[in-house]
């Protein structure tokens, strides 16, 4: 063990623990190897964790924030869009007794089965019925001339960015018209826009309300799955959303749209498995390592008891020891945090490629997965410092 160091009544160097902190842990290069081999375990455990669920809940509410309105009604029993259940139409009709509201707009949603044209596979893609003419959807990459062509009977906008499987549909189209079928119907795609994959739906599509029940010949006209009402200009939107509560019976919700978007996050993050499953992962890895670190850190200290105890004989405090452990795992937590960071980018491109839902590595997880992991070093580090207690110099003579 290198000594490195002040003694009590010197200057003190801050430098000086970490040096013989490093010193310590490159003097048996393989326990270091295997310690940076487990942070980077659990640093690249928590980066897939995060990145997976991050993905799944900016992917789930892609629809949602892409909806031009200023409330929204749904049926009090829905759990998520995707799985939503129809509420009367009429309902829509009862709000616009509500001075304060412009227009409101119906949005039918179900799941319907697509064929591949090319090899007659069939997936289910999760179909949206709208006026075109309403201006409450957005999604993008949708253009006029899109809206304006699913007015025609058996027509549809396509998601360019759903799962390979439902064929090379933007290819096809740049080449001429795609003809298919769907809900056992021929259909026509006319144009496409941008959504994308999420956890509950593989692709999707968009069409007229005329077309929607073609397509859908059991979903009832009468009953819609999405109320969007556009308030007037000026109008206080969380005014309206108590006295549209008032009006209409409790088998509606009224919410605005930030409690809309966290409507859906909601269901993810707690009624869905998959949400708790993802944080299970990302507690799972802290804990994994957090037990690695600390293996390391207090069989270090064992093995160099001794050498401890005689820097206490020589002066050195209690703190000082103390501020070499924490140095080691802090060079533990930097060393092993950047590979983690490099690794888990790689990652999240082949998975994006593999899944078709983007996993971005932004600075405030990046930032935040050091975080856990430096914490989860200096827990370790104050769990193996009580074995320093062992450290009596009387015992050295």
């Amino acid at each position: 063990m290198a000594y490195a160091g002040n003694r009590r009544g010197a200057a003190p160097s801050v430098l000086l623990p970490f040096r013989l902190a490093w010193r310590q842990l490159r003097h048996e290069k393989a326990r270091l190897a295997a310690a940076i081999s487990g942070v980077v375990f659990a640093c690249l455990l928590i980066f897939m964790q995060l990145g997976f669920m991050t993905a799944l809940f900016d992917s789930a509410v892609q629809v949602q924030t892409s909806l031009d309105a200023d409330l929204f009604l749904m049926h009090s029993t829905t759990e998520a869009l995707w799985r939503s259940t129809p509420f009367p139409r009429a309902r829509l009709a009862q709000a616009l007794a509500l001075p304060e509201v412009e227009r409101v707009a119906p949005i039918y949603v179900q799941n319907v089965v697509w064929r591949n044209p090319q090899t007659s596979l069939k997936r289910t893609l999760l179909l949206f019925g709208v006026d075109p003419t309403a201006g409450v959807i957005a999604f993008p990459g949708l253009t006029p001339e899109g809206l304006a062509a699913i007015t025609q009977p058996d027509v549809i906008l396509f998601d360019a960015r759903a799962k390979p499987e439902f064929g090379a549909v933007p290819a096809w189209l740049a080449e001429g018209p795609v003809i298919s079928e769907l809900g056992n119907r021929r259909v026509q795609v006319a144009g496409l826009f941008r959504i994308g994959a999420t956890f509950g739906s593989e692709g999707n599509a968009l069409t007229s309300e005329a077309n929607f029940w073609r397509f859908v010949p059991s979903h009832s006209p009468a009953h819609v799955n999405v109320g969007a009402i556009v308030l007037r200009a000026g109008a206080d939107a969380a005014a309206a959303q108590a006295a549209l509560r008032r009006l209409l019976p409790t088998d509606v919700m009224v919410l605005t749209k930030p409690e809309l978007i966290a409507f859906e996050r909601d269901y993810w993050a707690n009624t869905a498995p998959i949400g708790f499953i993802f944080g299970l992962g990302v507690a799972i890895g802290l804990i994994v390592g957090c037990v690695i670190v600390y293996q390391i850190l207090f069989s270090d200290i064992a093995r160099h008891l001794g050498e401890y105890a005689t820097l206490k004989a020589m002066g050195y405090s209690d703190g000082y020891l103390v501020r070499v452990v924490m140095g080691e795992a802090l060079i533990l937590a930097v060393l092993g945090y950047i590979p983690g960071w490099l690794l888990g980018l790689g990652l999240y491109e082949l998975a994006s490629a593999r899944i078709f839902i983007p996993l971005t590595m932004t600075v405030e997880k990046s930032a935040g997965v050091f975080a856990l992991v430096f914490g989860m070093c200096v827990v370790s580090g104050l769990l193996a410092i009580r074995k320093l207690r062992d450290a009596d110099p009387a015992d050295m003579f």
